[in-house]
């Protein structure tokens, strides 16, 4: 069994418990990781508190150096790393390597970039200095669907921001964080500024959440769990940054390029094996259009086979768990119950084993139903039909959630006029690309502040006005 990573050293849980870690592809337990206990969420936060005081008051250009010496080794090991992630949470290792790895060195390049030219100083007002200071000693519990990127992106504006980090990987899917630990600590990262207890949410992640000594908390992961880390939280009155779930549209409008905007929507619902909160998981398209749509959406759908993430040319690994499939498969039976019609994919498992479930397709849904309103987290699409603009955007808008979306239009001046009116944190116009430079996060359900970028610095950092 692994151990925790405390006060710059791998110690065991006092817990003596231990996590399986099952491979997805093969339902095999490829590693053993510790049940923490409070206990040890205790020792982390105690060391991160020790360090703060010395980190925090650290030159920003000395932050910044580890940051980028982590980066040369985390782009060293890509290749390593990916394969870990492929076996662990089964992405494929084409996707492992490029999203889930090297997107993350990308981030802490930024990252370290930012702390040496950010003005954490930010001048006068009037009479008054203002300057930005750390927030203090961070709880970061993040999500097994990104395994290394949601953490980079909790652990390098905090470190880059002058803070001190308490991480709680996911238990189901947690080997790329013991390969960062093992990065921060070879770069000689200080001691106790980065701490990591592995463990299930309810036991390590609530006493992070409700710890009186820890001043932030950044969650990712769902909804439900969200609303918990907050109440807890509350209790101490402590910042709390939220990333949550999703239910995002591509809205195709009339005089779009409707099988370009087709096939990259059908990308965008399936990557990952749908088990990504941004997920493109609802289509709409105008009913002029809609057969067509359907047609396009259901060959395009069909490339995605079901294989082995190390197989060359695999688009869709299993997914993360035997939970996680049966709920997709609920959510099939739900539609077809609902009235919606499976026009590709199904129940029955495509693979002898492993956590598999087809590519599924679904026509005739209509705003309301549980498919098209809840996030399933899994390689199913919706396509819902509008007749006007106005009638798309409030079928866009009619979710809870709010974290992305994306808009086709004849000319980028349209797109971007519709892109306004989404109530949602990101929107690509066109087939725009993915920006890991820029905020990234919610509206309503889907979350509270951003990552990424000058505002994901910005989360890290308390104001301060000094009146001279």
């Amino acid at each position: 069994m692994r151990h925790l990573y405390l006060n710059g050293a791998w110690v065991p849980s006092a817990s003596g418990e231990s996590v399986d870690v099952v491979n997805p592809t093969t339902e095999e337990v490829v590693d053993r990781v510790p049940a923490g206990s409070p206990g040890d969420v205790e020792a982390a936060v105690s060391a991160a508190r020790a360090a703060f005081p010395w980190w925090s008051s650290a030159a920003p250009a000395e932050r910044a150096r580890f940051l980028s010496a982590a980066a040369g080794l985390l782009r060293e090991r890509a290749d390593d790393i990916a394969a870990t992630i492929a076996t662990d949470m089964g992405a494929p290792l084409a996707l492992a390597l490029k999203v889930q790895t090297l997107m993350p060195v990308g981030v802490l390049e930024s990252y370290a970039e930012l702390a040496g030219r950010y003005a954490f100083d930010a001048g006068r007002v009037g009479n008054s200095l203002i300057v930005r200071e750390p927030v203090g000693v961070v709880g970061a519990i993040t999500p097994w669907n990104y395994p290394l990127h949601q953490i980079i992106c909790k652990v390098a504006p905090a470190i880059a921001a002058g803070c001190t980090v308490v991480l709680k990987p996911s238990e189901v899917a947690p080997l790329a964080a013991y390969a960062l630990a093992d990065i921060l600590h070879e770069v000689g990262l200080p001691p106790g500024v980065f701490n990591m207890v592995s463990g299930r949410g309810p036991v390590v992640g609530e006493a992070i959440a409700g710890h009186p000594g820890v001043d932030m908390v950044s969650f990712t992961g769902s909804t439900r769990a969200g609303r918990r880390v907050a109440a807890l939280a509350a209790d101490t009155v402590k910042r709390v940054a939220l990333e949550l779930g999703g239910k995002s549209a591509n809205v195709i409008l009339p005089g779009a390029d409707l099988e370009t905007a087709v096939k990259v929507g059908v990308a965008g619902a399936y990557v990952n094996s749908g088990q990504t909160c941004s997920a493109l998981s609802r289509m709409l398209v105008h009913w002029d259009s809609y057969d067509e749509a359907v047609r396009l959406a259901v060959g395009f759908a069909g490339k995605y086979t079901p294989g082995d993430p190390f197989a060359e040319g695999t688009r869709l690994g299993p997914l993360v768990s035997a939970a996680q499939r049966d709920r997709v498969i609920r959510y099939l039976n739900l539609g077809q119950e609902e009235g919606a019609r499976l026009v590709l994919g199904g129940t029955d498992s495509p693979m002898e084993r492993g956590f598999y479930v087809e590519p599924a397709v679904f026509a005739g849904v209509s705003p309301g139903m549980s498919i098209e309103q809840e996030e399933i987290f899994g390689p199913v699409l919706s396509i819902i039909p509008f007749g006007t603009e106005d009638e798309a955007v409030e079928i866009a808008n009619g979710t809870p959630y709010g974290l992305s979306g994306a808009v086709w239009a004849e000319t980028e001046e349209k797109a971007l006029a519709v892109a306004r009116r989404l109530r949602t944190g990101q929107v690509a116009i066109n087939g725009g690309r993915f920006n890991p430079l820029a905020p990234f996060g919610g509206y309503k359900h889907s979350g509270v502040g951003r990552e990424l970028g000058e505002l994901g610095l910005e989360e890290y950092l308390e104001a301060k006005a000094i009146q001279m």
